[in-house]
């Protein structure tokens, strides 16, 4: 089996009969991509910003408003994750914690150890819940607040992160991941519980390109395009652990 990575440039390459069964594509620009009489049975496809992307046509259907719409029936409350005032963003951020409320409950009433449980190397639900620490401090403490110091020892901004991490970090419990998620939702809520049209008009630099403006509104509603789209992946593997499908050895405690 060949692994290509980012080193590799296969930029407007052309694929001829060739036999891509089963492969795996990660974190993979495929802006533009065209396949023609291709077979995708049993295709498996996750592209959380399809929505940004213009159109995603199969056979000639434009399926983006086809699957937000699917994507808003299951998740009661993702419609108004694009609210734009303060009214609408204290209705949509109530629901939001409701729905991972519910999610939470139910990852504890799982075996222990299942909350550490990788999916198909994907987060477990505890690495998840430590990312979304993560982007609330990215888009809330540093975006729309402006904090000097706005990260969290055990946020999580992606794997890579776990290669080397303080001995304090390694062996912080699932308690502490808890707490440490609880008190950022918090603080979401506290923002928007005193919000004002004026407030959310406020501009802002990006907290990852402070050469482009964001407004507090902008800021908070890449907070709810994180938290729900997490929800979504959380309650996926959630329901791969429940079933018993195999799945990846319990990575270490986070």
């Amino acid at each position: 089996m060949t692994d290509f990575t980012q080193s590799d440039d296969l930029k407007g390459s052309t694929f001829v009969g060739v036999d891509l069964s089963g492969a795996r594509f990660v974190e993979s620009d495929l802006t533009g991509l065209v396949m023609r009489g291709v077979e995708v049975a049993r295709a498996d496809i996750d592209a959380p910003w399809l929505v940004h992307g213009g159109y995603f046509r199969i056979n000639g259907v434009d399926v983006i408003a086809y699957v937000e719409a699917e994507l808003d029936r299951t998740f009661p409350g993702r419609a108004e994750r694009r609210a734009d005032d303060p009214e609408g963003l204290r209705s949509a951020w109530a629901r939001l914690e409701a729905a991972w409320t519910a999610a939470l409950a139910r990852a504890a009433a799982l075996p222990e150890g299942s909350v550490d449980v990788s999916v198909d190397g994907e987060w477990s639900f505890a690495q998840t819940l430590r990312h979304l620490v993560h982007a609330t401090d990215i888009w809330l403490r540093k975006g729309a607040l402006g904090l000097e110091d706005p990260f969290h020892p055990l946020g999580l901004a992606d794997l890579s992160a776990e290669d080397e991490v303080p001995e304090a970090v390694a062996s912080a419990s699932y308690d502490d991941v808890l707490a440490a998620r609880a008190d950022r939702v918090g603080q979401v809520r506290e923002v928007i519980a005193g919000a004002t049209p004026a407030l959310l008009a406020e501009v802002r630099r990006n907290p990852h390109d402070p050469e482009h403006a964001e407004t507090v509104l902008s800021c908070l509603h890449v907070i709810l395009e994180e938290e729900w789209e997490h929800l979504r992946f959380a309650l996926r593997d959630l329901d791969a652990v429940e079933a018993g499908i195999p799945v990846d050895p319990p990575s270490a405690p986070a």
